[in-house]
């Protein structure tokens, strides 16, 4: 059962993997395991891509994968949020957007579908966009929303390759990350599978570093 849900959200990633071929493993910042969880922590990098910081977790019922991508700086690009989560068979959340890293700036991409609900973790215009993507499923119809993940991600590489970002200026992530950081749920659940020394040093050192 393990191996499952180690491997529900490949096809996912490997989506990422075919929109950033390029992409380059700089860093393997964790791999853990503890109290029948695993988690895994890595972070990619290319000419135009600052780092994608992704963060895997499984154990026998759940996965967790949650990935952000942000840009190099000087062409107000948004990231790319990606936050996968499974709790058990028949509890999915699934959230991606584009999210921009300025506070009360409303990212809108003309050729996505709009958000329609209201969501209590996610407020456009607030880091998110119009075009948040969020669906409820089971671990079985996980891949139904796979050809929507692959439109986002490809109109988010086409805005990449078009304004092809060169600056690193980190600051430009502070505020977004501290919101971010505000905003997570994971802490407590982090806490009780590795501890709150290790929790906190993947929070703050890793998750959200620029804040």
């Amino acid at each position: 059962m393990k191996q499952k849900t180690a491997q529900l959200w490949s096809p996912f990633r490997n989506i990422v993997v075919e929109a950033f071929p390029d992409l380059e493993n700089t860093c393997n910042w964790a791999d853990w395991e503890e109290k029948g969880t695993s988690l895994s922590a890595k972070i990619y990098k290319n000419k135009h891509i600052l780092k994608s910081r992704e963060v895997l977790i499984w154990d026998e019922k759940s996965s967790i994968y949650n990935t952000i991508i942000y840009p190099k700086t000087g062409s107000n690009l948004p990231c790319f949020g990606i936050d996968l989560m499974a709790f058990f068979e028949k509890k999915v959340v699934m959230v991606f957007d584009f999210q921009h890293p300025t506070e009360n700036y409303l990212f809108s991409h003309p050729d996505l579908p709009k958000s329609t609900g209201e969501y209590r973790f996610f407020e456009p215009g607030n880091h998110f966009s119009e075009n948040i993507y969020v669906a409820k499923c089971t671990m079985s119809d996980v891949g139904d929303h796979l050809d929507m993940f692959k439109k986002y991600l490809t109109a988010y590489k086409n805005m990449v390759e078009l304004e092809c970002p060169s600056g690193e200026d980190v600051s430009v992530y502070s505020d977004f990350d501290k919101y971010m950081k505000r905003l997570d749920p994971v802490s407590g659940y982090l806490s009780s599978k590795f501890g709150k020394q290790k929790s906190e040093s993947l929070v703050n050192e890793f998750l959200f570093c620029y804040d």
